[in-house]
């Protein structure tokens, strides 16, 4: 469920949990994607056959992927209506903590720990768990950095 809040309101959500994604499925034709994308096209990602016998029991998608789909994630998680510039400012912190096997789905959480003031804006420091459907431990853990830049006018 979307949290929307105006420029405005963002203050009085630092230390919130502002709740969870949509569920995102890892499909094997996701992680060939990225492979072309990205030039990635390590057996472990690409080759299920070949996966089946290696370190994870199946092909597993790029770390890199995983986290790439944060960008939508937070999309679904905060919404900031009044606002026309949001940026993805960068990661403090990223660790992949299991493996995301294709076929599997993932979502994400996220937690507002701080809130900064820039010229001509906030920047959000977020805390990202990514997890795993039915996994006892995330796959990725992150600290974000989101800008927004306050309404004109």
């Amino acid at each position: 469920m979307t949290t929307s809040v105006t420029y405005a309101e963002l203050p009085g959500l630092v230390g919130t949990d502002l709740g969870y994604s949509d569920w995102f499925e890892i499909t094997q034709e996701r992680i060939n994607t990225f492979a072309d994308a990205t030039d990635d096209q390590q057996w472990i990602h690409t080759d299920p056959e070949r996966a089946k016998t290696g370190p994870f029991g199946a092909a597993i998608a790029h770390g890199f992927l995983t986290l790439s789909l944060t960008i939508p994630m937070w999309g679904q998680i905060l919404d900031v209506t009044d606002v026309d510039t949001k940026v993805n400012y960068g990661l403090d912190k990223v660790r992949f903590v299991s493996p995301v096997k294709a076929g599997a789905r993932i979502r994400m959480n996220a937690v507002l720990a701080s809130l900064t003031e820039v010229n001509g804006g906030v920047q959000l420091g977020v805390d990202m768990t990514v997890e795993i459907e039915g996994g006892e431990k995330p796959a990725v853990i992150a600290h974000a950095l989101h800008r927004f830049y306050a309404p004109r006018g």
